[in-house]
C-alpha cells in the first residue's frame, strides 16, 4: 500500500499492485451508501451514482460514456449499503484517461436538474423490475424485517416516493459531505511503474482536501437496544407475505459479525460449508441432490461496519416448503450440537482458500477487493495473511459461532407464498 500526499499534504488512501497484463483496472471506493441516508431521500447514494455519468464541467454525458468504450474499455459503477464504487477496465496505455475520467466524474459533476428527472424515471423502472423479481425483492424485505429502523433496513434503490423527492441539491450536499480524501480509497492493478502511477495520482487527485471522519472502527453503533430487540423478535421473527408467484421463496437468517470482528473469518468458513458457490455445499447436496426440492439454494454472509447479516435463501414448490425448511433448520442445529470433524474442516478451509485465490486472479475482482479493504481497514491484507487466518480457525470456533448466530431466538424467517 502507498499513501500519497495530495493537495496541502493530505493523504489519499492509494494502493497499487503490478500485474503483467496489457489490461489495467482502477477503482475509486467511497464510504457512502444507503446507511448514510434518511427515509426522506432513501436511494440518494444510488441516484448520485447514476448522476455521475450525466455530465461534468469538463465533459458531456456522451463524452463520459464514450471515452473508454471507444477504446475498447469499460466504465461502470455500483452502490452498496456502505459504499459507492466507480471502476474502469482499459488497456494500460489508456489508464491515464480512465483515472482522469473517474476523477472528473466524482469531483466535477454538475447534476443537472433535467438529467436528474430523466434518471429518476430510469430508477423507478429499476425499482419496479426488482419488485417483479421475488428472488430479489425478498432480500429487501428481509433487511427491513431484521434491521427495523436502522438505516441498513432501507433498500439501496430507495422507494418510488423517496426517489421522487430527491433533488439536485440533495445530491450536491451528499457528495460534498462524503466525497473527500479521508473517505475514499483509490486502487490500481496494472503493469505500470510506481513512480509513473504516483505522478498520475498526484495529477488527477492532488486537489483533494483533508476532511476527517470518525474512525469507523470506533464508531460502532448498536442496531437495537436489547429490550427493543427481544420485543421485535417476539412480534416479527417469522413472517409470511402473500405473493402471486408459482414458486415459494424463503429466507432464514440472523444478524452476524461486523467487518471488525475476528469471528468473521470462521463465519465465512461456516457459510461456505453450508451454502457456498460449490456444488458440494451441504445445503445444495441435501436440497438438490438427495432431495430434489429446490432449484436454487445459497447461504450468504455480509459483514457491515457495525453488524453483519447471515442468510439462507431457497425457492421451492409450496408443497415442499415445510420439508425444505425442516432440512435447513436441522442442518443449522447440527452445527450447534456437534463439532465439525478435523478432516471436514481441513477440506472446507482448503476449498475456501482455493476459491479466494482464484477470485483474486481476476484483475477486476482484485482491484475492487483492495479498494474495500483499504477503505475499511487502512491496509490490504496479503493472500498469505488471509490464508493463515483461515487456517487458524478450529472446530470449537465454528461450533461457538453456530450457537450464537443459528440460535432459534436469533433466527428470522420470511416466506413469499
Amino acid at each position: 500500500m502507498n499513501l500519497i500526499s495530495t493537495g496541502e499534504g493530505s493523504p489519499l488512501k492509494f494502493a497499487h499492485k503490478r500485474a503483467s497484463s496489457p489490461v489495467s483496472y482502477c477503482s475509486l471506493t467511497i464510504g457512502a451508501g444507503t446507511r448514510d441516508e434518511n427515509l426522506r431521500v432513501n436511494g440518494l447514494a444510488h441516484c448520485l451514482e447514476h448522476m455521475l455519468f450525466k455530465g461534468t464541467s469538463n465533459r458531456s454525458a456522451t463524452t463520459i460514456n464514450s471515452t473508454l468504450e471507444s477504446l475498447g474499455g469499460e466504465l461502470n459503477a455500483y452502490t452498496t449499503k456502505e459504499e459507492t464504487v466507480i471502476h474502469a477496465t482499459t488497456l494500460t496505455e489508456h489508464l491515464p484517461k480512465a483515472l482522469g475520467l473517474i476523477s472528473d466524474m466524482v469531483f466535477n459533476s454538475l447534476f443537472p436538474d433535467k438529467e436528474l428527472e430523466k434518471e429518476k424515471e430510469v430508477i423507478l423502472e429499476e425499482i419496479s423490475s426488482c419488485k417483479d423479481t421475488p428472488s430479489e425483492q425478498i432480500f429487501e424485505d428481509f433487511d427491513s424485517m431484521i434491521f427495523g429502523e436502522h438505516p441498513l433496513s432501507m433498500p439501496i434503490l430507495g422507494t418510488p416516493a423517496s426517489v421522487k423527492r430527491i433533488t439536485a441539491n440533495d445530491i450536491r450536499e451528499f457528495s460534498v459531505k462524503h466525497f473527500h480524501s479521508s473517505n475514499i480509497s483509490l486502487t490500481v492493478v496494472a503493469d505500470i511503474s510506481e513512480i509513473r502511477l504516483m505522478k498520475l495520482v498526484e495529477r488527477f487527485f492532488g486537489h483533494l482536501k483533508w476532511n476527517s471522519l470518525p474512525d469507523q472502527k470506533g464508531a460502532l453503533t448498536t442496531v437495537y437496544k436489547e429490550s427493543e430487540r427481544v420485543a421485535l423478535l417476539r412480534e416479527a421473527r417469522d413472517r409470511v407475505i402473500k405473493r402471486r408467484t408459482h414458486q415459494t421463496h424463503c429466507i432464514i437468517g440472523s444478524k452476524a459479525y461486523s467487518l471488525y470482528d475476528d469471528k468473521r473469518v470462521a463465519m465465512a468458513i461456516l457459510t461456505n460449508i453450508l451454502g457456498g458457490p460449490a456444488l458440494n455445499s451441504r445445503l445444495n447436496i441435501l436440497l438438490r441432490e438427495r432431495n430434489p426440492l429446490v432449484y436454487t439454494v445459497d447461504a450468504t454472509y455480509t459483514p457491515y461496519r457495525d453488524t453483519g447479516l447471515f442468510t439462507v435463501y431457497y425457492g421451492t414448490d409450496r408443497n415442499n416448503l415445510g420439508k425444505a425448511t425442516d432440512i435447513v433448520m436441522k442442518e443449522l442445529l447440527l452445527f450447534r450440537e456437534r463439532e465439525i470433524s478435523a478432516q471436514r474442516l481441513k477440506a472446507a478451509k482448503k476449498q475456501l482458500i482455493g476459491q479466494m485465490a482464484i477470485s483474486l486472479e481476476n484483475g477486476e475482482n482484485l482491484c475492487l477487493s483492495m479498494g474495500k479493504s483499504l477503505l475499511t481497514y487502512n491496509f490490504i491484507e496479503q493472500f498469505e495473511q488471509m490464508r493463515e487466518r483461515i487456517l487458524r480457525v478450529n472446530g470449537s470456533d465454528i461450533m461457538n459461532i453456530a450457537n450464537e448466530v443459528f440460535s432459534e431466538k436469533e433466527l428470522y424467517t420470511l416466506v413469499y407464498k
